[in-house]
């Protein structure tokens, strides 16, 4: 699909680079004693010695030259800071609610939320919960349901809005239990549904429901510009509306917002928590400034708010976004082209390879994702993440694995970093990867902590 506004099919980068990093270009041999060091966790690796790095597209974008012009003039006061003010209202504009709290990332404002929120006996619903969200939930001994769509098991089928959420499945769950619902959390777009949008409709029905129940209602938004972009040309009734305009009709069926600046931000850190009620802002408000900082500053500098004011208003550019959705899908269209299973349609910020299905004779406990993960850094230094039955598999109490529902590993792409000639490498990397498949061997864990395991397990090749 080539620009609206261009007669030639090449999607060009809508922006001039001023400042480059130098790659250092390891070697097979030398990437072999490399993740053997670490483990076998990619994680773990030092950033030196990775080619391309997919790992994540939180708080990895390139900043614009307004953004570095913001950071320029911050104001670092402790309490009223002119550049508190500009965050503020940027995003007072863009979601409608009166009740801004500055957080230094996403999960410092799930924590406050959710930890208020939380406790033993209480559940929160989700079309996915994303890890850390996950984590803060059930650290307060609180249960986090997942109910995505049906529609989100069916990987190679051309449907969009896979990210909506189960409204069948909700309001089972609200009739039976809404007055333990701490809330329902809806994530746009569903990054552990493999980035798969949500649509408007979806998320109207979600807010009636939680009305009707009476269920607060949460949407994390850390990636909703990319998500109003699939609203914009795949839902009808949005063909002529402003991604902005879409993204602010979203927030008002909402009580609130939590979220990472890092990825639709296009910051390296930050974040925010945004309510509309007055009474659970002043609760989260304590909150803030017992873990975080005064209120006007929440854990960030008076610079890093300048920057993320900034980015929240480039993010909903035209020709940024559609650079951004067609340079990733350039990627996941390669690639499935040439044999490899992927979430299909592709989403915005990631393409999410079905690793279950590239090795189909590696179970769900030698974790497939996983050795998928440290054979992209083998054999082309690309660093990538699972999304499987690592980061989400659960014991049973004799310790056998409950295994995730999808076995899958992310290609996050960071916001205006990569060129098409890495991307044309890594699509080359897939190719050996394919040739290689049938003798793949799976992994074991040999450590692991309580919480977020896939940061810091240890893991060892199957022989």
């Amino acid at each position: 699909m080539a620009n609206p506004k261009s007669k030639f099919k090449t999607i060009i980068e809508p922006f001039r680079i001023k400042s480059v990093e130098p790659i250092y270009m390891t070697t097979e041999e030398e990437r072999k004693k490399l993740i053997k060091k670490a483990h076998y966790n990619t994680f773990m690796l030092h950033s030196h010695h990775v080619l391309i790095d997919l790992l994540t597209d939180s708080g990895t974008s390139a900043m614009s030259s307004k953004q570095w012009a913001g950071i320029m003039v911050g104001d670092e006061s402790y309490a009223g800071a002119s550049s508190f003010d500009n965050l503020k209202n940027e995003v007072h504009d863009l979601t409608g609610y009166p009740y801004i709290l500055p957080t230094h990332q996403g999960r410092a404002a799930e924590r406050i939320l959710y930890g208020y929120l939380g406790g033993k006996g209480k559940i929160f619903i989700s079309n996915t919960h994303f890890d850390t969200t996950r984590a803060n939930i059930e650290f307060t001994g609180a249960e986090a349901i997942d109910i995505p769509t049906p529609l989100a098991k069916k990987h190679d089928s051309p449907d969009h809005f896979k990210g909506n959420i189960d409204l069948k499945a909700l309001e089972k769950l609200l009739v039976k239990s809404a007055k333990n619902v701490g809330a329902v959390i809806l994530t746009v777009t569903n990054n552990s549904g493999g980035g798969q949008p949500v649509s408007l409709e979806n998320a109207r029905k979600v807010s009636k429901l939680c009305k009707k129940y009476k269920v607060l209602f949460i949407i994390d938004c850390c990636r909703i510009a990319e998500n109003s972009y699939f609203i914009r040309h795949f839902e009808k009734g949005y063909e002529n509306k402003s991604y902005r305009k879409i993204a602010q009709e979203m927030f008002a069926l909402a009580d609130g917002c939590a979220m990472s600046a890092k990825k639709d931000g296009m910051v390296n850190i930050g974040g925010f928590l945004a309510l509309k009620n007055k009474s659970l802002a002043d609760a989260c408000t304590n909150l803030l400034i017992i873990t975080e900082g005064f209120i006007t500053y929440g854990g960030l500098a008076g610079r890093d708010m300048e920057a993320i004011a900034i980015g929240l208003r480039e993010v909903f550019d035209d020709d940024y976004l559609t650079y951004r959705i067609r340079s990733t899908q350039y990627l996941g269209e390669h690639i499935r082209n040439m044999g490899v299973p992927v979430m299909y349609p592709i989403g915005a910020h990631a393409v999410y390879v079905d690793a279950a299905k590239l090795y189909p004779h590696i179970p769900s406990d030698q974790y497939p994702g996983q050795a998928l993960v440290c054979e992209l850094y083998i054999k082309g230094g690309i660093r990538a993440v699972e999304i499987g039955s690592v980061m989400f598999g659960k014991y049973d109490k004799n310790h056998k694995l409950i295994p995730a529902p999808m076995e899958l590993v992310r290609l996050a792409i960071p916001r205006r970093v990569y060129t098409q000639s890495h991307i044309d490498y890594v699509i080359e990397v897939f190719s050996e990867i394919l040739k290689d498949a049938p003798k793949m061997k799976g992994i074991k864990i040999t450590h692991e902590p309580k919480f977020l395991r896939h940061f810091t397990a240890h893991f060892e090749p199957l022989k």
